[in-house]
């Protein structure tokens, strides 16, 4: 096949090369071999290539600059992100490509820093940091994690990562999700409709789901108040997920003891904006689940895994829902 992998416009450290792709190929050699592949960086390099591949992989950042076009023998594109929500309506797609994700790629990130989010909750590191910014000493106590109570939202690649190491830890994990089918690191999963009762009981709250039109918004102020005294916040997964105003004004009186956020909106923060300086607030720029070193080579297993199925005539594994939208 024809294969074209196009590097992103403006984060070298997740450029492709060939070395790259033929250490992939290596890995997997029964279906990375015998392709007529290309890497590109340009507007030119993309031109001349679209023309006539077959596949293309790339991340969202380029289907926003170069999307719409004409490409006449995609049949596969491979998106180097999970969450694809930025690119809907889709309308860009060309008639007959299949859609893919590289969900399963952040997994061992996201669970590494999704328990250290949880460690730093436990331990009140938001508090702590925020203290050492106005130079006051005052000794905070936090606790072992075992037995404390923790829900996560979503229980894909990002979720589910997390909700393992909470429970090897010895946290109480409970998941929730669109379908609350029984996973091996919760002690329950429940269903969305379920979220209001499960929050009075959540020490600490996990958001690792796709941004969709059940899942924005879901945690309101309402639902911020609901969570006990002294709870603490991850978001993994967007920043349209939860009301950032009134997440600033409950760790500002104080319902809250601490957050760790990783989205926004928007994208950088600006600034002056208040979450640079809310209290007990622990700003991550985007960066939980990607390592620049396994980000790519990751993603091409995963590729090559999906062609893999696409040859046999099987079901794509990260075939990309749109109307779910993940």
């Amino acid at each position: 096949m024809r294969i074209h992998l196009h590097n992103p416009t403006d984060d070298p450290l997740f450029d492709f090369s060939l070395p790259m792709w033929h250490a992939a190929a290596a890995r997997a050699p029964d279906v990375g071999q015998g392709h007529d592949v290309t890497v590109g960086t340009t507007a030119e390099d993309f031109a001349a290539a679209i023309a006539e591949a077959e596949v293309l992989i790339c991340d969202a950042g380029v289907v926003k600059r170069y999307f719409p076009c004409s490409a006449p023998n995609l049949k596969l594109l491979f998106l180097t992100n999970a969450g694809l929500d930025r690119l809907a309506p889709y309308d860009w797609l060309p008639a007959g490509t299949v859609l893919m994700n590289n969900r399963g790629t952040h997994a061992a990130k996201s669970g590494e820093f999704g328990i250290m989010s949880l460690l730093m909750l436990a331990n009140r590191v938001p508090q702590m940091v925020t203290h050492q910014r106005a130079g006051r000493w005052q000794k905070l106590w936090g606790a072992v994690a075992s037995q404390r109570h923790v829900t996560v939202v979503g229980l894909g690649t990002l979720g589910g990562a997390i909700a393992e190491q909470a429970a090897r830890f010895g946290m109480d994990v409970t998941g929730v999700r669109a379908n609350p089918s029984p996973h091996p690191h919760c002690a329950r999963v429940l269903g969305q409709d379920q979220l209001d009762a499960v929050l009075t009981e959540t020490e600490f709250l996990v958001l690792a789901c796709p941004l969709t039109a059940r899942t924005r918004g879901l945690i309101d102020r309402r639902r911020l108040g609901l969570l006990p005294s002294g709870a603490g916040i991850v978001n993994m997964g967007r920043g349209e997920l939860l009301d950032q105003d009134a997440l600033c004004d409950s760790l500002d009186s104080g319902h809250l003891s601490g957050a760790v956020l990783d989205v926004f909106v928007p994208e950088p923060i600006p600034d002056g904006h208040r979450l640079w300086t809310t209290p007990n607030l622990i700003v991550s720029p985007h960066t939980s689940a990607d390592d620049p070193a396994t980000y790519n080579p990751y993603s091409l297993d995963i590729f090559l895994q999906n062609l893999r199925a696409y040859n046999a005539g099987l079901p794509l594994p990260n075939r990309f829902d749109i109307d779910r939208g993940y």
